[in-house]
């Protein structure tokens, strides 16, 4: 068998690479090799595809990247570079779009709170990093405080910690809440009609007692503004998804906000190990990526666009409309996926015809269209849909509504 050592002796005395061809045919590199044809995976797998008229579901693997984010994928994808280096350069970009002090793209919005509150608790001390997320014996804090309407699923993104929430309803119980264990203060936006404890009150009674605050804004943008918004309210850290509204890639995320923060999160991120957020990774490609599209997205003419959508939106509704014991209604959530949005209602007696039939009926037709159930009929938004697929989306409904007028 040929050793390591000899073989490399052998290859040394062999002429220069470009010695093997003829000086009229070039070097073939990686990304001069001609292209192979692309293999149809989603055909070989059997896998459906839809039309999504229900919006930014992560079920529904969220948006579609646009073209720049897809061309800067690939290309960065033909070279190696140093994965801090990509986090500090995008992170200052991103930095400067938001206004914040610090930014860093993350595995999504969940990763972001979990990294975020990591920061918090462990500081730059690299043996705390390593403890997480056992905190007994640390001299780590280990409470944060939320209000109990926020405290939903996504809330587990802070346990991951070893942190326990602590649950208020009023001012006076988040001041009677603080303590020496308590190690932030977290706000979910999409609930915060439900709660009694604005955002502004909420930072100013952090701010009191000298306790760092974080934000959930996941699904809340639109509105643009929002991703500067509560960087200039004063919360220390905002957490964002990148692949609902900005099309950025939908395994990542953005956390923004306080430099030492900022710093400190990043100690528990990969490329490091023996940290609770090694598992969650985001490739330079990502990384790059996701600062495309927020920088795209940023740019938009956002009023335009909404006038697209509605314009999508009213050609469905007064599509449905003609079909006698139908009737709609538009609006905008003002929390979560604030975009034009349409509920389809029909009346029993007319359309003998369930939710959950209607569902089936556009899920299983050709093509495939998947849109939202709701107790009395069904809800769509037209953002994720691509041009002209309005109109496919519309006939679709008149002829399942039409199918099962009595």
């Amino acid at each position: 068998m040929i050793s390591r050592r000899n073989l490399i002796k052998q290859l040394s005395a062999m002429p220069l690479v470009g010695g093997l061809f003829t000086t009229t045919a070039p070097l073939l590199t990686a990304s001069a090799a001609p292209a192979l044809a692309a293999r149809n995976v989603i055909k070989d797998l059997g896998l459906r595809t839809f039309i999504n008229a229900a919006g930014t579901y992560t079920a529904m693997t969220g948006s579609l990247m646009e073209d720049e984010v897809m061309e800067t994928i690939q290309a960065t994808s033909r070279e190696f570079m140093m994965l801090d280096d990509v986090q500090t350069k995008v992170g200052e970009k991103i930095a400067g779009l938001t206004h914040a002090e610090s930014a860093v793209v993350t595995a999504g919005c969940f990763s972001a709170m979990t990294l975020g509150l990591a920061g918090v608790l462990t500081g730059m001390d690299q043996k705390k990093v390593e403890q997480l997320p056992h905190l007994e014996g640390t001299g780590m804090k280990s409470e944060i405080i939320a209000q109990k309407a926020h405290n939903i699923g996504y809330s587990h993104a802070l346990t991951n910690t070893g942190c326990t929430i602590i649950q208020v309803e009023t001012a006076e119980e988040a001041e009677k809440a603080i303590n020496e264990r308590t190690a932030l203060m977290w706000f979910l936006n999409i609930q915060s009609d439900k709660g009694k404890i604005g955002h502004q009150d909420w930072v100013a009674l952090a701010k009191k007692h000298n306790i760092p605050t974080m934000i959930d804004i996941a699904a809340d943008v639109p509105p643009v503004e929002n991703l500067w918004k509560f960087n200039d309210m004063g919360f220390d850290l905002v957490c964002v998804s990148g692949g609902k509204a900005m099309r950025g890639p939908q395994s990542a995320g953005i956390l923004m906000g306080r430099k030492k923060y900022i710093d400190a999160a990043r100690l528990s991120m990969p490329p490091r190990g023996s940290t609770i957020g090694r598992g969650m990774k985001v490739n330079k490609e990502e990384i790059l990526g996701m600062y495309v599209a927020l920088d795209k997205f940023m740019a938009r003419d956002h009023q335009k666009e909404w006038k697209m959508y509605e314009d999508r939106v009213a050609h469905i509704a007064s599509t449905v409309k003609s079909i006698k014991g139908v009737t709609t209604e538009t609006f905008a959530p003002e929390l979560g996926n604030h975009t034009p949005t349409l509920r389809i209602f029909w009346d029993p007696a007319k359309i003998n015809l369930t939710t959950k039939a209607l569902q089936e009926g556009m899920r299983n037709g050709n093509p495939s269209i998947e849109i939202v159930g709701e107790p009395n009929g069904i809800s769509l938004t037209t953002w994720m849909l691509k041009p002209g697929q309005e109109k496919i989306v519309a006939t679709r409904l008149k002829e399942e509504l039409s199918k099962a007028t009595v």
